[in-house]
C-alpha cells in the first residue's frame, strides 16, 4: 500500500463517510478505523465497504493507551485523521468528565503515539484533528467566525474539542509535529444518530411523536451536507498547509424552528399527509443551558486555497436526508433499540 492512514471514531456519522469516501477513493492506501462503538458508533454505517481489501476495522478506545500501543507497533502511520469524540451537548452537561477523558486526554494519547512513531522523520506524515465551530462560543446578529476568531467554548463540549485543538496547535509548535486543524459547521445527512436535531425530527415525525425545539427556536446555525465535509476532509488531509486552521461551513444559516418547519413541509410531501399535520407536531421545550445564540463559518480560506465548496444545496441535501431515514427504517430501529450492537458481535465476535 503507498500509505497507511488511522482514522480515529470511523464507525460514527462523519466517521463513517470519510472512510468510505478514503476507502473508495484511495484504494492504495490501507485505511486502518478505530472506534470505541459508543451508543454513536455504528458499524452498520460501513457495512457496504466492510470486506475492501485496503480496510481494517479494530475495536479500540483511544484513552486506552495498551490498546492504541498495541495498534501503533503493527502499523506505521502516514497519517491521523482524528474523529473520535464525544459530541453531543446534552450529554457533555450531565457528563462532563466523560468529555474530557475521551476528547482531551484521548487526543493527547494520539499525539504522544504520532511523536513517537515519527521521531525518525516527519517528512510526509500528517496529524489532522477534526474539530468544530463550536469552540469560538456565540454569535449575535452579524458576523461569522474566521480562522483567527478567539476561543470561547460555552459548554463541557465545546470546552473539550477547544482543549484538544490547543493540545494540537501546541505539539505542532513544540515538536514540530505536522498538524492541520479544521473547525466545522453543523453536519446533516444519512447514519447520522437520532439524537440530532434533523433525525430526531425526522424518526418523531414518522411516528407521529413531539418534535421538540429548545426556547423559541430562535437559536441560528449553519448546516452543511456530511459528504460535502467528508469531501473537505480528504482535501485537507492531502493538501491543507501543515500548522494551519481551515474552517469548513455551508454559508447555510437557518433558524432552528424554521429548518424544523421546513422539514415539516418535506416531511408532510413525502408522507402524503396533509399540509401542516407535521407542524402540529412542533414542541417547544425549556431552552438548553448556555444555549450558543448564532454559529456562522467563513469558510473562505479553503475556497481560495484549494477550490473547496459544498456542492449539494439544503433542500436537496434534506430531500436526500430524509430519503435515506425513509428507505433505511431498520438501521433506524436496531438504533433506537440498541440492535445495531448485535452487528458487531456478528462481524467481530468478543473482540
Amino acid at each position: 500500500m503507498k500509505k497507511t492512514i488511522l482514522i480515529t471514531g470511523g464507525a460514527g456519522f462523519i466517521g463513517s463517510h470519510v472512510v468510505r469516501l478514503l476507502v473508495k477513493s484511495h484504494p492504495d492506501y490501507r485505511i486502518v478505523n478505530i472506534d470505541k462503538l459508543t451508543y454513536a458508533g455504528n458499524l452498520e454505517n460501513l457495512a457496504d465497504i466492510e470486506n475492501k481489501d485496503n480496510y481494517k476495522f479494530f475495536r479500540i478506545d483511544i484513552t486506552n493507551m495498551r490498546q492504541l500501543r498495541e495498534l501503533f507497533s503493527k502499523y506505521s502511520f502516514d497519517g491521523i485523521i482524528h474523529l473520535a469524540a464525544e459530541s453531543h451537548v446534552d450529554r457533555s452537561i450531565d457528563s462532563p468528565l466523560v468529555f474530557i477523558r475521551t476528547n482531551i486526554m484521548g487526543t493527547v494519547n494520539l499525539l504522544n503515539l504520532a511523536k513517537e512513531q515519527w521521531k525518525t522523520g516527519m517528512n510526509g506524515k500528517r496529524f489532522y484533528q477534526i474539530s468544530t465551530d463550536e469552540v469560538f462560543g456565540s454569535l449575535d446578529e452579524g458576523g461569522v467566525f474566521t480562522e483567527l476568531s478567539s476561543y470561547d467554548p460555552r459548554s463541557p463540549y465545546s470546552a473539550s474539542k477547544a482543549g484538544a485543538d490547543h493540545f494540537v496547535k501546541a505539539y505542532h509548535n513544540t515538536y514540530r509535529l505536522p498538524v492541520v486543524i479544521s473547525n466545522c459547521s453543523n453536519n446533516y445527512g444519512p447514519n447520522q444518530f437520532p439524537e440530532k436535531l434533523i433525525p430526531l425530527a425526522i424518526h418523531n415525525i414518522v411516528n407521529n411523536r413531539p418534535v421538540p425545539v429548545y426556547g423559541q427556536g430562535e437559536n441560528v446555525r449553519d448546516w452543511l451536507y456530511v459528504e460535502d465535509h467528508a469531501k473537505a476532509i480528504d482535501l485537507l488531509f492531502h493538501r491543507g498547509r501543515i500548522g494551519e486552521k481551515y474552517n469548513i461551513g455551508g454559508t447555510n444559516e437557518w433558524k432552528n424552528l424554521d429548518l424544523i418547519r421546513f422539514l415539516c413541509s418535506i416531511m408532510d410531501d413525502k408522507l402524503g399527509r396533509k399540509k401542516g399535520t407535521s407542524a402540529g407536531l412542533i414542541t417547544f421545550v425549556t431552552d438548553r443551558a448556555g444555549h450558543d445564540f448564532r454559529y456562522a463559518i467563513d469558510s473562505s480560506k479553503i475556497r481560495r486555497e484549494l477550490s473547496w465548496e459544498p456542492l449539494v444545496d439544503f433542500k436537496k441535501g434534506l430531500d436526500l436526508t430524509v430519503d435515506w431515514y425513509l428507505n433505511n427504517t431498520t438501521w433506524v430501529q436496531h438504533v433506537v433499540s440498541g440492535q445495531y450492537k448485535r452487528y458487531y458481535r456478528k462481524q467481530y465476535g468478543n473482540r
